[in-house]
């Protein structure tokens, strides 16, 4: 197992900080208790707290944006393509809640602090990316006539929704435990005929 960069250990102090006591209540003291980090390093690092949770967003989205491009190589149609958007989505929101709570809560301060344009471009990509995979079967016809920027909408919105609540402990039943009725969904919204 790889060792964690110091860069990764403070950021994961700040997910813990922020998770505690809220974004804006989070010092960067706290940061450096939690993390063990000096000044020195924070600041090498990321600056000051805005770079922190924007760089701790983008180390989010970006997780499940690789972990999605890995799945992307061994899917073999398009249902598997369209069922793996929601169960990496749904894998990675189960296996790190506090960051997603944090990536759900966050998104307006990212996009308009620091790293704003950074997070729209990693946006773009990913999204072009979902669309390279796709495009193929969308071209045989395998998807119903649904524009290109609601896709993923439709695909991953009801997982999403039911996380947001599942996250706030809006729930009885447990985000897991609703993976395969939210990909038969997602199939069932975007396969055509």
């Amino acid at each position: 197992m790889a060792r964690s960069s110091r860069k990764d250990e403070i950021l994961q102090a700040a997910l813990a900080c922020f998770t505690e006591v809220g974004v804006d209540a989070t010092t960067i003291e706290m940061i450096r208790d939690r993390s063990g980090a000096s000044i020195g390093s924070l600041y090498h690092h990321f600056g000051n707290k805005e770079r922190i949770i924007g760089a701790l967003y983008l180390a989010g989205v970006g997780q499940y944006a690789q972990l999605l491009q890995e799945g992307f190589a061994k899917a073999a149609s398009a249902e598997a393509c369209v069922k793996l958007l929601v169960s990496v989505y749904v894998d990675w929101v189960v296996a790190n809640p506090d960051w997603a709570r944090f990536v759900l809560h966050s998104r307006g301060r990212v996009e308009a602090g620091e790293v704003g344009e950074q997070l729209r471009e990693a946006n773009r990509d990913h999204h072009a990316r979902i669309f390279d995979v796709l495009q193929d079967y969308r071209e045989a016809g395998a998807f119903k006539d649904i524009p290109a920027d609601c896709f993923s909408s439709v695909v991953i919105g009801p997982a999403q929704d039911f996380a947001r609540n599942w996250l706030a402990g809006r729930t009885r039943t447990n985000l897991a435990d609703c993976r395969e009725l939210f990909m038969q969904v997602a199939w069932d919204a975007v396969r055509a005929g």
